[in-house]
């Protein structure tokens, strides 16, 4: 694309069109720009329209936002996107130029360009960007001298945002020499602009000068915090401990000035916020990483940040310095100087000053419970709010009880008690009391180890749930007091495991009616304790809930679930369906019950399938149809047509619209529904069986993994309808095209396994020569660990159904005497990697009666063969796999996997039955000793010579044992 005014013009029409409110010019533009952003200049064209200063300013912002994100898909290009990279020569004129525009764009167009810049950084800088920080450092040092603070801004803006690296990367000597780098060329000079501009706002700020200047100077200084906390994120760099005092000093007095001018302004006490907080971050960090070379500045720290505390307001703009100056004071009380807190007086106070202030309800998190139920769970129950007041306050408490945990107790339960008191005497107008009470208790309970139950020394857990939840549960109304509501039902979810099922079985009707609240998060919550409930299990392992329990509530429960599913905003609630799921998943279902729950359930599938919104409850939907039919229909297979006439519309709909998010899950609903037929399957499945088998139905890869669990279902129900057409040279088509991939071969070898497990040999004869070559070919262009465990058990499958002498056979067939060396390099030394104790079985079972019952290998040819394999088998047998199973050499690659993986979710309940392929054998060890000693008797003296000489010494001892325990001798 060449630079001249035709294409300033044409460029400008688009970026206008874009902002067009009108559909029809604004997809058009984006057309035209999405098909020019394909040709070689395109960004650089873009960037000299955004330096262009005839272009008027909208256009121009559009620009810079084009450019960011062309740069964002195109600089660095993931194979998997299909996108063209730039070319280097356009890639350095851009680099040449975008830092001068930056600095010189106003601030809106200024921080897209900061991003794009940032971008480029990402995979260029330092290394192939050398010049980038010393022109930002000659940059900075011409803006501070002219005190141009607009600029400064913007240089410090991209300096945090290419060393942001520092803070997410593992540490490797590659980044750790690409820091040294940095620190070299710039913390000199950010020490020098971050004290000038020290001076600057004291002086400023004693001659009254004006909330914009201050607000420039304190935005330059809470960048410099910011690029502080990235260059020290990984160690401490000697010139930062050799200058310490002079950023602590500064550091210290932000957290201890008032600036008036701006504090008097929202907007300016946010802005001073922002700058306390980043310091309040910078120090956090030397307590937890350079606690020795910072202990001396500690005392002052922890009294100035204390003091702060005590000024902050509960207002929800100042949150993000509460939480921040809370953790510092965390980190303290879990290091070596907590002895900072254990002054008379000094928990109480922090209990009383900032503990309880914190943890009490504000209206903020009212409105939120009220008008965004699924952000106040995921804080309140999910345990997303770690950056919330009342989280970070209960955490405060916790850091405090690693070392004084009885007097953290002691002080809290008399809070407590305090707070139960005073809702007692006015329940209406003290309710909060009860709720902050109720939260110190769930917030400070501790997960058991190596479980999901917690416990509590705060209070006797029965007596609290007894005495303070219980009465909320049994309120008659459900809606009142609904935050009162919420925290006992999250209380009663959280110590499920302690309250005895005789007594949490009494208020089973109390969870089902709570369900009707008009509250999402109240019937959100009930729906969820129920689930939890029925998770529940003994130390004995078995389910403390069961069917009979729940079968009573069955109907109502159901009734309550599906009627939840209608509250406003609760049409896609995950909870409740994950509630429906379980329930399914426990309850003994009748007729009676399945009828109804079928028709809810495609009822709310029809509806979404017009839009999907939510990942979660889609998913949990599927799971709850697929558990219905494979319980209900187990008990009762006269539902199967009934359930096929509800369900068959829905999938059929979702394959007609093209449902993209579904399709992976119809795919695997389809699979259940035909692997509950009985032949002849009906004629609606075969046609969805024909399009099963055309190529472009592959094409996706995310519904590969579902399409070849069609497949197999399929194959093992028609199996004589595949020989049938050139049906199954189809199938093997798919084979191929998967196998050929190491992104999904082992999809193919599910399907090729199935064919061979399905099928008779006179079936597939005449196609096992172009097997073989297919999988010779990607052994020896692209070989992998998996593909070879794959290999392996298909081979194994091979010989325990069609015999050794049909493997040998058609393997040397393809090229002569190929067998043994495909037993050599790879069936030997990689038949200890199996795992899963089917594929154990198999392959073992397969190894024995190679070298037991094959002619290839009890000729005397092979002895060597023949101890080398019997070695690998006892291995197999013998060793834990952690032992003989190393970490795979090889790196997935990502970006292959990434396409369908992340959009393939396997449905837990319509998950295929592993089948045994050897059912009459028990044991492959016995079945291995059984078959040496019975070949032994033929040659007696042979075997014993050929295992002294080839087994590991380990291994002759193992099989002895092996002998000696199945009464087996090998003569």
């Amino acid at each position: 694309m060449e630079w001249n005014p035709e294409t300033l013009q044409n460029l400008s029409q688009c970026f206008l069109h874009t902002l067009s409110p009108s559909p029809e010019p604004r997809r058009a533009a984006e057309k035209s720009l999405a098909e020019a952003a394909e040709r070689p200049n395109y960004g650089l064209a873009v960037l000299r329209l955004v330096a262009e200063p005839t272009v008027d300013d909208q256009i121009r912002q559009a620009a810079a936002v084009n450019f960011k994100n062309h740069l964002r898909s195109r600089w660095a290009p993931s194979p998997d996107t299909g996108s063209t990279a730039i070319l280097d020569p356009e890639k350095e004129q851009i680099k040449a130029l975008i830092v001068t525009l930056m600095l010189t764009s106003t601030p809106r167009i200024q921080s897209q360009l900061s991003e794009a810049l940032a971008v480029i950084g990402k995979h260029d800088f330092p290394k192939s960007w050398p010049t980038l920080l010393p022109e930002l450092v000659a940059n900075l040092k011409q803006a501070s001298e002219s005190n141009d603070y607009v600029s400064v801004n913007g240089i410090l803006g991209t300096a945090n945002s290419i060393f942001k690296k520092f803070r997410y990367q593992y540490k490797t000597n590659e980044l750790l020499l690409d820091l040294k780098y940095c620190l070299d060329n710039f913390a000199a000079p950010l020490l020098e602009i971050f004290l000038k501009t020290a001076a600057i706002i004291d002086s400023t700020a004693s001659s009254g000068g004006s909330a914009a200047t201050l607000k420039l100077l304190l935005e330059s200084q809470r960048l410099c915090c910011r690029i502080f906390y990235s260059l020290n994120y990984q160690e401490l760099p000697e010139f930062f401990e050799d200058h310490m005092s002079e950023w602590m000093s500064e550091f210290k007095k932000y957290l201890t000035t008032n600036y008036p001018t701006l504090e008097s302004s929202n907007d300016g006490l946010g802005q001073v916020d922002e700058l306390r907080a980043a310091v309040c971050e910078n120090i956090s960090l030397y307590m937890k990483i350079n606690e020795e070379e910072f202990q001396g500045y500690l005392n002052d720290f922890a009294l100035a940040v204390w003091t702060l505390l005590g000024n902050v307001s509960q207002s929800s703009s100042r949150d993000t310095l509460a939480v921040t100056a809370i953790k510092f004071l965390t980190a303290v009380s879990t290091s070596v100087h907590h002895t900072l807190f254990s002054g008379e007086g000094v928990i109480p106070q922090i209990c009383q000053s900032i503990v309880i202030p914190n943890v009490r309800l504000r209206d903020e998190d009212e409105e939120l419970f009220e008008m965004n139920y699924v952000e106040f769970i995921r804080r309140d129950m999910e345990g997303s709010d770690v950056d919330t007041r009342r989280r970070i306050a209960c955490e405060l408490l916790k850091g405090i009880a690693t070392h004084y945990k009885q007097k953290v107790m002691e002080i809290v339960s008399v809070q407590v008690q305090n707070l139960l008191s005073s809702f007692a005497a006015n329940p209406v107008v003290n309710w909060k009391d009860k709720d902050c009470a109720i939260y110190l208790v769930v917030s400070l309970a501790t997960k058991k180890a190596g479980g999901t139950s917690v416990t509590t020394d705060l209070v006797d857990v029965q007596g609290f749930f007894t005495s303070v939840i219980v009465p909320e549960l049994q309120s008659q109304d459900v809606n009142a007091f609904p935050m009162l509501k919420a925290g006992a039902l999250k209380f009663f979810t959280m110590f499920r495991s302690q309250i005895p099922k005789l007594h949490a079985f009494q208020l089973f009707p109390d969870l089902v009616r709570f369900l009707g609240a008009e509250s999402n998060v109240v019937h959100s919550y009930a729906a969820s304790c129920i689930e939890k409930l029925l998770l529940v299990k003994d130390e004995d392992g078995r389910a403390r809930y069961n069917s009979a329990d729940i079968t009573p509530y069955l109907p109502l429960l159901m009734t309550n679930l599906f009627n939840a599913l209608k509250f406003p905003e609760s049409e896609e609630n995950q909870y409740i369906m994950k509630c429906i799921m379980r329930t399914l998943g426990v309850a003994d279902i009748s007729s009676e019950v399945a009828g109804p729950c079928i028709t809810g359930l495609t009822t709310i599938l029809n509806e979404i399938c017009k839009n999907p919104k939510n990942p979660i409850f889609n998913h949990y939907l599927f799971e709850s149809v697929a558990v219905l039919v494979r319980r209900a229909c187990q008990r009762d297979p006269s539902l199967i047509s009934a359930f096929e006439a509800s369900i068959l519309p829905s999938l059929q709909m979702i394959l007609q619209n093209d449902v993209i998010e579904f399709l992976p899950y119809a795919f695997q609903l389809l699979a259940q529904l035909v692997e509950l037929n009985r032949p002849p399957v009906a004629p609606n499945y075969m046609e969805i069986f024909k399009l099963l088998l055309l190529p472009e139905s592959w094409k996706r890869s995310s519904n590969v993994p579902a399409l070849v669990r069609l497949l197999q279902a399929f194959l093992q129900k028609v199996p004589h309808e595949i020989t049938q057409e050139g049906r199954l040279s189809q199938v093997l088509g798919i084979f191929n095209m998967l196998v050929a991939s190491p992104s999904t071969d082992e999809q193919g070898f599910y399907v090729l396994n199935t064919v061979i497990e399905c099928l008779e040999y006179n079936a597939i004869s005449s196609y096992i020569v172009h097997i073989w070559n297919a999988l010779f070919t990607r052994l020896q262009k692209n070989r992998t660990i998996k593909f070879i465990k794959s290999f392996l058990i298909f081979m194994s499958l091979f010989l325990i159904k069609h015999g050794s002498v049909n493997l040998v056979n058609t393997m040397n067939a393809v090229q002569s005497g190929v067998f043994l060396v495909i037993v050599e390099q790879f069936w030997i030394p990689n038949l200890k990697l199996i795992t899963g104790s089917i594929e154990v079985k198999l392959t073992a079972v397969a190894s024995t009666r190679l070298i037991c019952e094959s002619p290839v290998f009890l000729d005397g040819g092979t002895l060597s063969l023949w101890g080398k394999m019997l070695d690998s088998i006892v291995t197999l047998l013998s060793r834990p796999e952690e032992e003989r199973v190393e970490e795979e050499p090889e790196m997935p690659d990502i970006a292959e996997n990434v396409g369908y993986t992340a959009a393939f979710v396997s449905l837990y309940n319509a998950g295929k039955k592993e089948e045994d392929p050897l059912k009459d054998i028990r044991d492959p060890k016995e079945f291995l000793v059984a078959s040496l000693a019975r070949i032994s008797t033929t040659s007696p003296g042979r075997y014993p010579q050929i295992i002294s000489a080839s087994l590991e010494a380990a291994n002759q001892t193992t099989l002895l044992q092996l002998c000696n325990n199945y009464n087996s001798p090998i003569v």
